[in-house]
């Protein structure tokens, strides 16, 4: 590897960057399956435990697989360093517990992960911190929302699922004149289409479950930031509490990067056939992508992303038993709540994903009964077509 990351493009950092060879010579990335690691003698143990001396300690916090997996994210995404994590989940978590204590305020988009909401209303509110919703596209509601205790501003860009996009460069300004942190989810187009850090953020959150893996194999999460809050803050509390990677996990999240760019234009191409496709078909009362015209923010998404993704939400007539006729006359989609999937999957975000929050948290969220959302995979479009076609036919 050249000693400047920065001169190599997308696709070459995510095959080669982060592995450093053993003395074995292996060409593809080892695993580590292994607890622990053993030391040279008592002075290198206690250098290593006091973090004098780099190295590897417990696997709960110290892994080379692991490590090799955060190296070459953080690079892909243009940060200084990235924390690998057991689920998305328990990144956003990590998140909070290393920033916010009781009595701190966050400011969150309203078209969040329906757990997301939980997270932060039933949990962190548990322990004092406070969460206002706002409108993911109203810049002036984030603003007025601000207090003199908020610390942190959390959205996605495409929101989920709705594909709602945020004005990340305004958002950042706004939170950097109040001294607050400004984290973005980038699950849904992920490095290879956006790059959030280039628009002010100061955190980038993943589940690497979906698009990172892109085959449905593994559970993972990831933060990536700076050296100060996410090398340290971030890494000190998966050290104390364990909500760790595997290395099984973290290896099969390195081989879905070497393909990232290739499946996310493959993904993004047929997700926009299928949106046009869709906007024409009787039954649809509408369609969220952001790649359309149609959507409201298109040319900002434009602006912000070089691909539209693979996640098109859309909503049928007929409510809930509409949806649901829907999802139950398809044969070939698969009924899943998980996406980023080779396999295209089908959801009904309102019964499912969304389900544990209130009916006034979902109306606010714009998951309404008749909504269904689509993570468009890599099968040939015809079939997908024929797919919505069959199922249309029994809404």
């Amino acid at each position: 590897m050249p000693s400047n990351k920065s001169d190599l493009r997308l696709a070459t950092l995510a095959i080669r960057a982060g592995h450093v060879r053993t003395h074995e010579g292996e060409h593809a990335e080892p695993i580590f399956p292994t607890s622990s690691f053993v030391f040279q003698n008592a002075a290198q143990a206690a250098a290593r435990f006091a973090e004098v001396e780099p190295g590897n300690i417990y696997s709960r916090f110290t892994n080379p697989t692991v490590r090799c997996f955060e190296e070459r994210l953080a690079a892909m995404e243009g940060g200084e360093a990235c924390v690998g994590t057991a689920s998305g989940m328990s990144a956003i978590l990590a998140l909070c517990m290393a920033l916010l204590k009781s009595g701190d305020h966050v400011v969150c988009s309203e078209s969040v992960f329906g757990t997301t909401i939980g997270l932060l209303t039933r949990y962190m509110g548990k322990f004092g911190v406070e969460t206002t919703y706002v409108r993911l596209d109203d810049n002036e509601a984030w603003r007025r929302a601000i207090k003199p205790n908020t610390k942190l501003f959390f959205l996605e860009t495409p929101s989920n699922p709705l594909s709602a996009i945020a004005d990340m460069r305004a958002l950042a300004d706004v939170a950097h004149q109040h001294g607050i942190v400004f984290a973005v989810d980038n699950c849904f187009c992920t490095p290879a289409l956006q790059k959030p850090f280039a628009f002010g953020a100061d955190v980038i959150i993943h589940s690497a479950t979906k698009f990172l893996d892109g085959q449905g194999r593994c559970v993972g999460g990831a933060i990536v930031g700076t050296k100060q809050f996410v090398g340290k803050e971030v890494w000190n509390f998966l050290r104390t509490v364990g909500p760790t990677m595997s290395p099984f996990n973290a290896w099969v999240f390195l081989k879905g990067l070497e393909t990232l760019e290739l499946r996310m234009r493959a993904h993004s191409a047929a997700a926009l056939e299928l949106a046009t496709w869709l906007e024409r078909q009787a039954k649809i009362k509408r369609v969220h992508y952001a790649g359309l015209p149609s959507h409201p923010q298109h040319e900002l998404a434009k602006k912000q992303q070089s691909g539209f993704g693979g996640i098109i939400a859309f909503e049928v007539d007929g409510g809930r038993k509409g949806a649901w006729s829907f999802i139950d006359a398809v044969k070939l989609m698969s009924i899943t709540a998980n996406l980023g999937d080779v396999k295209t999957t089908l959801t009904h975000p309102c019964s499912t994903t969304h389900a544990r929050i209130t009916q006034e948290e979902r109306e606010r969220a714009g998951i309404v009964e008749g909504l269904l959302r689509i993570s468009v995979g890599l099968e040939d479009l015809d079939d997908l077509k024929d797919d919505v076609t069959r199922a249309l036919k029994a809404v």
